[in-house]
């Protein structure tokens, strides 16, 4: 569907003189999907006044979730999923969910060749859950998709080998059919972290994990529901937090070369960062290091993506990571303004660092996956319609919505695939599989082709509007495994997918 027929839709919505109702096959029952929910809102961005918070704080370490086993190479412990009371303003207490009373929740740290096995507690009322190991290399039946519901006061045990090679910076959120979008927005995300046996990154760089969440305050210190304008474009907030706090700083002595793990665990926040005055460095993504270190001077974070970087500061002075502008598409009133936020703030002292080893020229070896077997093509579309009884609308991947009950694609486990992402619609979409990392091997927009920059193992790519990306895969576990949109409120609205890997 192109912009302006969407836009004329909307603008004949917006006019009518009663309020539509929404509805998509299977989400007549999604919360937020009523429009009556919304009477009150702006059609763009969330009425109300902005809430201030607080910044300059020091940046803090996320908590580490406790291992209780004593058994050398066995990671067990509990993690809940509960209603919480967070504090994100001076004097405003904020109703959120957390894991284990926390958002983010507990970083879980393991390392490969271990056996994980984590006690689910869904402590959220009157609602199901799961727990997505993102990216992780789970079996089908621990992957925690919406086809395996923790029920509300239920309790499941995850259990999962962590394979050698699977080092990487991984991350866990809630993945129940029609709930996804609000429980993440509403504080559900952590950090899970697999450690190499061997790491080839000096250890005198360090390890700091930033994780970028998006948060929408009302006056009352609430958190308001979605807007319409929030499930078509996906929920966009009004502050970019780091490990839950806004604008944080970190002191370093100058010479230092730091070791950053960047999470975009956002709805939908697209990020386009730098930092001024301070070179830097890729040397991982999704599925862990690149095979050799690649200089940049922005990086792109779409929705659930991760990067690892070096970040050397140089000279004495503050250091910020910002925001830069990146049009991802919008529909709509109310696009938010994403250039020139403060992130965070390192205050470079004139104390020079102790002299650190350089980082290796090669990190990594990195496989290629070989001639693909099968050829598929998956085509991103929107579509909304009026009709006497309210809109109809959503986001589709070859035509169709998702479908709980229906198996979209089978697959073999250990065969070669070559998936065609072709994205038609007016917006980018952050493509996720779950099950496996894959490897792009070329873009395409306008006619013009163009390889990445770097091989690297990936499980969520950015699909910008007009594109097309091919990527190379091997699902090697069997069992259903979901491939979708990772803007969250797209995929509660269609743009979500089967693939059955057979034996």
């Amino acid at each position: 569907m192109h912009r302006r027929t969407f836009l004329a839709g909307l603008a004949s919505l917006a006019s009518a003189p009663a309020v539509a109702q929404m509805k998509m096959d299977d989400m007549d029952n999604m919360p937020g999907m009523d429009m009556g929910d919304h009477m009150g809102h702006d059609m763009g961005a969330p009425s109300g006044k902005t809430v201030t918070l607080p910044e300059g704080e020091a940046l803090r370490e996320l908590p580490r979730l406790v291992n209780e086993s004593r058994t050398p190479g066995l990671f067990k412990a509990r993690l809940s999923a509960e209603p919480a009371t967070l504090r994100f303003a001076e004097g405003l207490d904020t109703p959120a969910l957390g894991y284990n009373g926390m958002s983010p929740g507990p970083l879980i740290e393991a390392v490969e060749g271990d056996r994980v096995e984590i006690t689910f507690a869904n402590g959220i009322p009157n609602e199901a859950s799961t727990i997505h190991w993102h990216g992780m290399p789970v079996p089908a039946d621990q992957d925690g998709n919406p086809m395996d519901p923790v029920a509300s006061g239920a309790e499941k045990t995850y259990g999962f080998d962590l394979p050698e090679g699977s080092a990487a910076s991984y991350w866990y959120h809630p993945h129940p059919h029609g709930k996804t979008a609000e429980q993440v927005y509403r504080g559900l995300a952590g950090v899970f972290l697999v450690r190499p046996k061997a790491d080839p990154v000096p250890a005198a760089y360090g390890d700091t994990v930033l994780v970028f969440t998006d948060l929408r305050l009302a006056a009352d210190g609430t958190m308001p529901d979605n807007t319409m304008i929030d499930l078509m474009n996906g929920r966009v907030g009004d502050h970019v937090l780091v490990n839950g706090q806004k604008n944080p700083r970190l002191e370093v002595p100058f010479g230092t070369k730091r070791r950053f793990r960047l999470y975009n665990v956002t709805n939908a926040r697209f990020l386009r960062l730098a930092f001024d005055g301070a070179p830097m460095t890729i040397i991982g993504t999704d599925g862990g290091l690149l095979e050799a270190p690649v200089a940049a001077d922005d990086i792109l974070l779409s929705p659930a993506e991760r990067l690892e970087l070096i970040v050397s500061f140089e000279k004495p002075g503050p250091v910020t990571l910002y925001t830069l502008d990146y049009d991802r598409g919008w529909m709509g009133a109310g696009r938010p303004a994403d250039a020139g936020l403060t992130l965070l703030t390192v205050n470079v002292s004139e104390t020079p660092a102790e002299q650190v080893p350089p980082l290796p020229d090669t990190l990594r070896p990195m496989a290629q996956l070989g001639a693909p077997l099968v050829n598929r093509r998956f085509v991103f579309t929107e579509t909304m319609a009026m009709n006497a009884t309210g809109m109809e609308m959503g986001f589709l991947i070859n035509g169709t919505a998702f479908d709980m009950s229906r198996v979209d694609v089978v697959s073999k486990a250990g065969q070669v695939e070559l998936w065609e992402v072709v994205n038609q619609a007016d917006m980018d979409h952050p493509f996720h599989v779950h099950g496996t990392q894959f490897q792009v091997v070329e873009h395409e927009r306008d006619g013009k082709k163009s390889a990445p920059a770097y091989r690297a193992w990936k499980d969520t790519v950015n699909v910008a509007r007009g594109e097309t990306v091919r990527l190379l895969l091997r699902q090697d576990r069997p069992g259903p495994r979901m491939y979708h949109c990772h803007i969250l409120e797209h995929e509660q609205l269609g743009m979500m997918g089967i693939v059955d890997v057979q034996a």
